[in-house]
């Protein structure tokens, strides 16, 4: 182990505020950066931290993680020569301080607004931005792949591969399945900067970070797991100074084999509010920051939040486990409550669910609350762990739809799909906080599958009173004459009410009877609904998933399946990736309003009249 430098406190640093800031437009190129005295340095990063309060403080977005690497990649970014030297984030939140570096200043004034600058990297962006990533422990997968693609072109080894890896990516395991490639590799070395602030969200869990913080003892010589696989070790290096850090990096460079830069960070460094926040250490920050957001109800995670808490009070069999999100996924408060009863696994969704699925065969019932999109990495685990097993185990996905300013990554607009391939899994989808807690208490009760409960980002907004009940679903409105049959069938999915509501009012105003239903579960598609479509002219589903295998495709099979030949409209989102941009303006943007379906609508029932077939 090569010890480098690092203070006792990383506080014996100079306060940023006393120093005299170098202004950020006269860096305009990398070269700038390099021309740099090192005695300047100090107070470059003084100027980035005090852009990165002001810009992200106003629009939103990653700050705590930022702050806490600037002079990681000021040193980065004098000794690497990007773009020719490639240069990995994982995860992506913390390459603020990189865009700043590399020409994007102007762009923070649109920081995740639509059509603004990115919150992750982007290849649109720059050509410094080599992978668009924000799910964590991909990144050193993508520099082994890259190193070998250099080896076998024949590139000169004077490129690099950098991959800066949070402490936090560790904990996944798609980050040791590429450095057991990497170690030891002849010929395409990798230099990995493990960026270690002893958090990913919240504090970094596990056997990893008790090793990491072994390793930052300053008084004990411990052998490195890294270099047991294979790879060199330099470190502990403070990284919050700029020589020490440069010093490592060269050494790293000049190795010509596969070695981890461990620095030491201190998340939301230089900004009191995020140093003593300890939650977080403000992570991200809403637009307007300190400012007291409008009333607009209870968020759908605080309403989980709550009433989870309540199940466990009633269900000492309950058990959650979160992949390294407790506060974000609302389990913080039973965590509080009942802190032997939640399991933090690290960024690590794949075991996650394959250890609910034990729980469960024990006598647990685990509850698993994760972002919609994460669940992507564990479908596998989902399918063959879980549901062959006939697991009771209950997915809450948070985010799901549209997320709007985290960007492509984050849009939770898969989940309907991949999970319609999953056999006995059932799918429930709220359309209100009144329904996410009957669900979730419906959805804790099954002990022979797994269950899922879906909502999105934001806030629920009011309570929608069905006025009937058939089979198991909820109807919402029915307009017209009472005693003509009803032109249009419109399925709500989950949070889609509100529009649905508005798309059959809009219908009615035009001399067109509705009936609006709400399946509250998805899956399996409620036996009752083909016989009522077939008392109608057409059904509309409207559902804010992709319309490729979501909620429509299903419920038009099962129409198929029951031999209903009635014509079905799906809305849903395009196959496509979508850009950042408030869920709404998205969702107006792919026609997901009112007035755009009802047009929609209308023509289609105007072809049918004249004999036309509905696609």
């Amino acid at each position: 182990m090569v010890v480098v430098k690092i203070a006792t406190r990383l506080d014996d640093v100079a306060p940023w505020e006393r120093l005299d800031p170098v202004p950020l437009r006269s860096i305009r190129t990398l070269r700038d950066l390099r021309l740099l005295d090192p005695t300047q340095l100090a107070g470059l990063a003084a100027e980035i931290r005090s852009f990165l309060i002001h810009r992200v403080s106003r629009s939103g977005g990653h700050l705590g993680s930022n702050l806490g690497v600037v002079e990681l990649t000021i040193a980065l970014h004098r000794v690497f020569r990007s773009p020719e030297d490639a240069i990995l984030w994982d995860t992506g939140h913390q390459a603020y301080v990189h865009k700043i570096l590399t020409g994007r200043q102007h762009g923070f004034d649109r920081l995740r607004a639509h059509g603004g600058l990115s919150g992750y990297p982007s290849r649109s962006e720059s050509e410094h931005d080599v992978i668009e990533n924000s799910h964590a422990s991909t990144a050193l997968s993508w520099a082994d792949g890259i190193a070998k693609a250099r080896q076998l072109r024949g590139l000169p080894p004077r490129r690099h591969v950098v991959a800066v890896v949070g402490d936090g990516a560790l904990t996944g395991g798609m980050a040791w399945e590429a450095l057991n490639n990497i170690g030891g590799a002849q010929g395409r070395p990798v230099i990995v900067v493990l960026n270690d602030n002893g958090r990913s969200y919240a504090p970094t869990v596990g056997g990893v970070a008790d090793h990491l913080a072994t390793l930052r003892a300053p008084a004990r010589k411990a052998s490195s797991l890294f270099a047991s696989l294979g790879l060199r070790y330099l470190g502990p290096v403070d990284g919050h100074d700029v020589a020490a850090l440069e010093s490592a990096f060269e050494q790293a460079r000049c190795l010509g084999e596969s070695v981890v830069v461990h620095c030491v960070t201190r998340k939301g460094r230089g900004y009191q509010p995020a140093e003593q926040h300890e939650e977080d250490r403000l992570h991200t920050v809403r637009p307007g920051h300190g400012a007291q957001p409008a009333a607009a109800g209870p968020s759908w995670t605080s309403v989980f939040a709550r009433e989870i808490v309540e199940i466990a009070t009633d269900r000492p069999d309950v058990v959650a486990i979160t992949a390294a999100m407790p506060h974000p996924t609302g389990l913080d408060l039973l965590a509080r409550a009942y802190p032997d009863r939640v399991f933090d696994v690290g960024i690590a969704e794949q075991h996650a669910v394959t250890s609910a699925a034990g729980m469960a065969s024990a006598g647990m019932h685990p509850v698993v609350p994760i972002y919609a999109t994460f669940l992507n990495r564990a479908f596998d685990q989902v399918l063959m762990d879980v549901a062959l097993h006939q697991a009771g185990v209950t997915f809450v996905l948070d985010r799901a739809g549209i997320t709007g300013d985290d960007g492509p990554s984050h849009n939770g607009m898969w989940d309907l799909s991949l999970l319609q391939l999953v056999p006995g899994l059932r799918i429930a989808a709220p359309r209100d906080a009144a329904q996410l807690r009957a669900q979730l208490r419906e959805a804790v009760t099954v002990r022979d599958c797994p269950t899922v409960v879906r909502f999105p980002k934001g806030n629920a907004g009011p309570d929608r009173a069905a006025i009937d009940r058939v089979g198991g679903m909820d109807v919402l409105a029915r307009t017209g004459d009472r005693q003509a049959a009803p032109d249009v069938l419109v399925v709500s999915v989950g949070p889609m009410a509100d529009v649905c509501l508005q798309v059959a009012d809009r219908l009615a105003g035009g001399g067109i009877a509705s009936t609006v239903v709400d399946p509250r579960w998805v899956k399996p598609v409620d036996p009752v609904l083909p016989g009522l479509a077939a008392r109608h002219r057409l059904v509309v589903t409207v559902e804010d998933n992709l319309r490729v295998g979501g909620a429509g495709s299903m419920i038009a099979q099962a129409l198929r399946d029951a031999g209903v030949t009635v014509p079905l409209r799906d809305f849903g989102l395009p196959h496509r990736f979508l850009a950042h941009g408030q869920r709404q303006r998205l969702l107006d943007e792919v026609g997901l309003r009112a007035p755009d379906i009802s047009a929609q609508v209308v023509a289609t029932l105007a072809g049918l009249a004249d004999g036309a077939t509905a696609r």
